[in-house]
């Protein structure tokens, strides 16, 4: 919006000029995000404590958690406002690419906050039922992908790029929409099976939100995508403003959800950054490189799965409980412990997955 309103009149004050680059508008984002979140964070926490039932708690659950009792949830309502406002202030609105993305964020976070409400209004603990849930998800993704291979040029639209690889750029065809789909509700899926502790989810979306702001930018930039021998997808690079709103809607959360959390995000939080990370692989053409610097993401799902096969198939379990962080509380590790060390991973990860833009 202020995009807009402020670059028309360039021509007339100079320093308006500022407004045209993505790199300015990006941290201006960030900024405006991160403010409004530490504006509104406190009101909305007491709203929240004012409103929700405690939903009961899982037989399983470490013995820690039982202090955490009354804390409140559905916190990722304040990281969807901050990051929605900031995006519509600095983002280029006409870019089909922006909207894809926030609607999908705006998506995912609905179905968390019904999820979520659920659980908290009905005392609830499994809210929406896994396959509707899974349904809903599906559904939105497909749209979004759909969208996303209409705005962008053949054949790339529907093909892969593959890191460390200069050429090698597969056209999946029909393949790559349930492909893309399943990026999509994978990486939402796998972050909201992360957010198990106080900062625990929050600080690595940020880290891939910031190689994926990176990323975006070359990608979208004619000349660095030909000199970095990536692919180019016009457009594609005004997701960097997105990625800024999302790192600063990430940081002024975490400053009420760092050890010990005031609330945590719950679904509506979780569902919607995940959604937004896989949604922005998917139109970069790096849905791998994703994986790569979101593998902290990919562990704690893997667990889960390994967990259950398992179990299914043989009564025993290989983690003493899953997701993986907390098989290591089990083990006695203390919570802080297991939050930085897990911060640590996701920080070589995320250089890690900017190294592919070079190394080819």
């Amino acid at each position: 919006m202020l995009y807009h309103l402020l670059v028309p009149l360039a021509g007339e004050f100079g320093p308006l000029n500022l407004f045209r680059y993505i790199t300015a508008r990006t941290g201006f984002a960030m900024l405006t995000a991160l403010i409004i979140s530490l504006a509104f964070g406190n009101r909305l926490i007491l709203w929240l404590k004012s409103q929700q039932k405690e939903p009961p708690l899982r037989a399983d659950t470490p013995e820690r958690h039982l202090l955490k009792k009354g804390t409140p949830t559905m916190g990722g309502v304040l990281i969807l406002m901050a990051l929605g406002i900031s995006t519509l202030l600095w983002a280029d609105l006409r870019n089909g690419y922006v909207w894809a993305v926030l609607v999908v964020t705006l998506g995912f976070g609905a179905i968390g906050f019904w999820d979520d409400y659920m659980k908290l209004t009905k005392r609830n603990s499994k809210g929406l039922s896994g396959r509707l849930r899974l349904g809903l998800e599906s559904a939105l993704a497909l749209a979004a992908v759909l969208w996303i291979v209409w705005l962008t040029r053949e054949p790339l639209s529907t093909s892969l790029a593959v890191p460390f690889f200069k050429s090698l750029l597969p056209d999946l065809g029909w393949f790559f929409f349930p492909f893309a789909v399943f990026v999509i509700v994978g990486s939402s899926n796998a972050v909201n099976l992360t957010d198990g502790l106080d900062g625990l989810a929050i600080v690595p979306v940020m880290i891939v939100a910031a190689v994926f702001a990176f990323i975006a930018y070359f990608v979208g930039n004619a000349f660095f995508s030909n000199y970095l021998l990536i692919q180019h997808v016009p457009g594609s690079g005004e997701l960097a403003v997105f990625c800024g709103a999302l790192m600063g809607a990430s940081l002024g959360f975490l400053w009420f959800n760092a050890p010990p959390a005031m609330v945590f995000m719950g679904d509506t939080g979780s569902l919607s950054c995940g959604g937004a990370l896989g949604t922005i692989a998917v139109v970069t053409k790096n849905e791998l490189v994703l994986a790569l610097t979101g593998g902290l993401f990919v562990l704690e799902a893997v667990s889960v799965i390994v967990q259950v096969i398992s179990f299914k198939l043989t009564g025993k379990r290989v983690f003493m409980m899953a997701p993986l962080h907390h098989h290591f509380e089990k083990k006695g590790w203390q919570e802080p412990t297991i939050v930085i060390r897990f911060w640590i991973i996701a920080m070589i990860l995320g250089l890690a997955g900017l190294s592919t833009l070079k190394l080819r």
